[in-house]
């Protein structure tokens, strides 16, 4: 049984993975076959996925820096509601953008599965600017 403590002390440690700029770091909060889906786009599935993905996000905002606004657990269910924050790569601008993450946890607590949600019109209007 996953307990309360145990879900503050992953949501601390991995929004510390996030603003370390190591996307490994973020890849190890998950199980060897485990996966991200984002806005209900295609799977990142495996840890060397994950680890792409969030390449992906340091590509893309350089200076990212994760906040942790929330954190809720129903059983192996857990939600990371979170705001980063950022100036886009391509146009310098910045951004604010507040998404969560829906986790299915291991009894190891590694995430074997994430559906993530942020808006993706919104980040979109920011990095143009508007």
């Amino acid at each position: 049984m996953i307990r309360s403590e145990d879900i503050a002390t992953l949501a601390k440690d991995y929004t510390a993975a996030w603003n370390s700029g190591s996307a490994a770091a973020v890849a190890s909060f998950y199980a060897e076959d485990g996966e991200i889906v984002i806005n209900r786009g295609a799977p990142w599935s495996g840890r060397a996925r994950v680890e792409e993905m969030a390449a992906g996000f340091y590509a893309d905002v350089p200076d990212l820096t994760l906040r942790c606004d929330d954190i809720r657990l129903s059983g192996s269910h857990a939600v990371y509601v979170w705001t980063f924050t950022g100036h886009d790569a391509g146009t310098g601008n910045p951004l604010t953008v507040r998404g969560w993450e829906e986790w299915e946890l291991g009894d190891d607590l590694a995430v074997i599965a994430s559906r993530g949600w942020f808006d993706a019109e919104d980040y979109a209007r920011q990095a143009a600017g508007g």
